[in-house]
């Protein structure tokens, strides 16, 4: 794979041919672009796009893809996986992701940097690198060490829970020994949790989980009927009686997924955010009403519609809710059964609950109309 020109070049070169699509309509650019399973150089690239970008650190694949997209979620409709190169799909600080042209549609390529060290004239080693990360995942890490979701609401009551602190205390803090009501199985460490937000279904009232916030960790000392004896090893707050003793969750987050669409149309809302905060801006945590059941992924992309401003007529005086307006996009990070938590990449209003989300490909088929 090779660059075979600049983009202002390529541009001009295809200035005629994009014309040529242009004046046999919105049907005809549609079919073409489908056909090149692609995106074309008058649609989803950005006017301002460099010819090459040198990653530096700090840099995220939304940030990269935004210097060259107009919408960062198409970045897979562009990228052009060099099999040449070791691990192709990570990019690294020093590498240049380079614009060029393939079989009549712009495409991104990688120059992996040299990120070499000379130590003699026969002696030459490559220095330990970090990968970019798709986003900022500070916010989401810290996220998940606090959070997780039951699936089923319901088996909540089949859950071991605390009933009592050593000498009859109320609240108990690391090093405190406690007791537990039911079968806490196995070795290793346990999470102690506190119920937090049932999430339900604010059409159908199904409920689609219950979040569970981390308060600390344990050890099982032992185990005597239905009684577990625990010592807690680590504490972020005062561990209370009726709190929820689980294995813990394995929360490695998937840190190598490409923001794109999903694969089927997607609709739902924004169903809480945690810690209660009404309104939300940018890189802030979302919990979504949609799952691995509707089709969801880590790195799935949904468009945040902002609910329309409740307004009364002025000759009727009854109630109207004005259209609502395309206002952010939000990134899936921990999909599970029926809901997702997500991560507000762009918002150019303030979002709040309630607002619709949904499938980013409406744009696409606005821009091509």
């Amino acid at each position: 794979m090779r660059q075979t020109g600049c983009a202002a070049g390529w541009r001009q070169r295809l200035k005629g041919r994009v014309g040529t699509l242009l004046v046999g309509g919105a049907l005809g650019l549609a079919a073409t672009l489908a056909q090149a399973q692609g995106l074309s150089w008058e649609a989803g690239l950005r006017g301002d796009a460099p010819d090459r970008y040198t990653v530096v650190r700090g840099d995220t694949l939304w940030d990269i893809s935004g210097r060259f997209l107009q919408h960062p979620w198409q970045w897979p409709e562009v990228w052009q996986v060099n099999p040449q190169i070791e691990n192709p799909h990570l990019i690294y600080p020093g590498d240049v992701v380079y614009l060029y042209d393939c079989n009549g549609r712009p495409c991104l390529g990688l120059e992996r940097g040299q990120g070499m060290v000379r130590l003699s004239p026969e002696v030459r080693t490559t220095p330990h690198r970090e990968a970019i990360e798709p986003i900022p995942l500070d916010a989401v890490r810290h996220f998940l060490r606090e959070h997780r979701v039951i699936d089923d609401p319901e088996a909540l009551d089949e859950l071991a829970y605390v009933v009592a602190g050593d000498d009859g205390r109320l609240v108990s803090g690391g090093g405190d020994r406690l007791y537990a009501r039911g079968r806490v199985e196995g070795g290793g460490r346990f999470g102690i949790y506190r119920v937090g937000e049932r999430y339900v279904d604010s059409a159908s009232g199904e409920p689609l989980g219950l979040e569970l916030e981390s308060v600390g960790q344990a050890r099982r000392l032992r185990q005597e009927e239905d009684i577990a004896v625990l010592e807690v090893t680590t504490s972020r707050q005062e561990v209370r009686n009726d709190d929820i003793v689980l294995p813990l969750e394995d929360r490695r987050l998937v840190t190598e997924f490409l923001p794109r669409a999903p694969d089927r149309e997607v609709e739902g809302r924004i169903l809480a955010v945690p810690g209660g905060v009404r309104f939300i801006g940018r890189l802030q945590v979302v919990a979504l009403d949609r799952g691995r059941r509707d089709g969801l992924e880590a790195g799935h992309v949904l468009m945040v519609e902002r609910r329309g401003e409740l307004v009364s007529d002025p000759r009727t005086g009854e109630a109207l809710r004005l259209p609502g307006e395309d206002a952010g996009l939000v990134m899936v990070f921990r999909p599970y059964e029926k809901m997702s938590y997500g991560l507000v990449m762009q918002a150019s209003r303030t979002l709040s609950v309630g607002d619709r989300i949904h499938s980013p490909q409406r744009l696409l088929d606005t821009a091509l109309r």
